[in-house]
């Protein structure tokens, strides 16, 4: 890998995160590079395994390191090697393994039933209804397949190839209310509310989205929402947890799922989630203020 450009540590320059598959950051780049500019510091994007760069000078905004899942350990060691990074170490690492819903779950959090099956457990899968199959590590929804009632040698031989990598599984009804009403993302930044949007559903009957290809998340139909209340209160419920927890956090973004009884958490994204930031109007600069605050 290429070396990066000397940073100087008399800047007041913000280190933003990425991947090589994304040198140049996320669909959100333009929007925020300007919003640090109006605070008066420059943002640069980085490579996360870039090991020319040191990290120990600037606040580090880890945002679209999208291949950490394949390699989870090195990503975390990295995350415990910089001293200031957003969001922290330890929040990344206990979201970056969804085995945290069943702890939400207990918690009394309305969260989509959950099987877990690790490596060497019997898979038991729904002979009635439609499931999901999805590895305990992993984003994008890559490695996720959608699975019918006679789709049991299918879905057998996706959980063997995701136990023989170590994984462990997620068995989860398909709530089909999401072909009609989306998957419901709350974004919030400095620990409040500021926007939500729709993702379209992308799951296929009988199809698993590919874990070996080159691309590191499955394209999504991404429109502005107004989140219900309850929506909203489950978020914010959330929120108040992980700030009991963590503090105030950066950003987190709560996927929701239409359930029959009502909005369920299907995930809680707190190490590289899109944010939606062009979708969100003003949202980029409270962003830029929160991390400038950290500085």
């Amino acid at each position: 890998m290429s070396s990066s450009p000397t940073l100087s540590t008399d800047d007041e320059l913000v280190l933003l995160a990425t991947c090589s598959a994304f040198p140049d950051g996320d669909e959100d780049s333009a929007e925020l590079l300007d919003a640090f500019q109006a605070q008066g510091i420059e943002a640069r994007w980085v490579v996360w395994d870039d090991r020319h760069v040191d990290w120990s000078q600037h606040l580090v905004v880890v945002r679209s390191t999208w291949d950490y899942t394949q390699r989870r350990q090195e990503f975390l060691s990295w995350t415990r090697s910089v001293p200031r990074l957003a969001n922290r170490a330890d929040v990344i690492a206990w979201s970056s393994d969804k085995v945290y819903l069943r702890e939400l779950a207990q918690a009394g959090v309305p969260t989509v039933p959950t099987a877990w099956v690790a490596p060497g457990e019997r898979t038991d899968f729904p002979q009635d209804a439609e499931y999901v199959i999805k590895p305990s590590v992993g984003a994008g929804s890559r490695g996720t397949g959608r699975f019918r009632p006679e789709d049991a040698l299918l879905a057998t031989a996706h959980v063997e190839v995701l136990h023989s990598a170590g994984q462990t599984v997620l068995v989860q009804p398909y709530l089909d209310e999401i072909d009609a009403s989306g998957e419901t993302a709350l974004i919030y930044i400095d620990g409040r509310f500021s926007h939500a949007v729709t993702k379209g559903a992308m799951l296929e009957p009988g199809v698993v989205n590919a874990i070996a290809d080159r691309s590191l998340f499955v394209e999504e139909r991404i429109s502005p929402r107004e989140p219900s209340d309850i929506e909203l209160g489950i978020g914010n419920g959330i929120v108040d947890m992980l700030t009991k927890r963590f503090g105030t956090l950066l950003y987190t973004r709560v996927d929701l799922l239409p359930g029959p009884d009502g909005p369920m958490l299907v995930e809680l994204e707190l190490a590289e989630p899109s944010l939606f930031l062009t979708h969100g109007p003003g949202s980029a600069d409270l962003l830029a203020v929160a991390a400038a605050r950290l500085i």
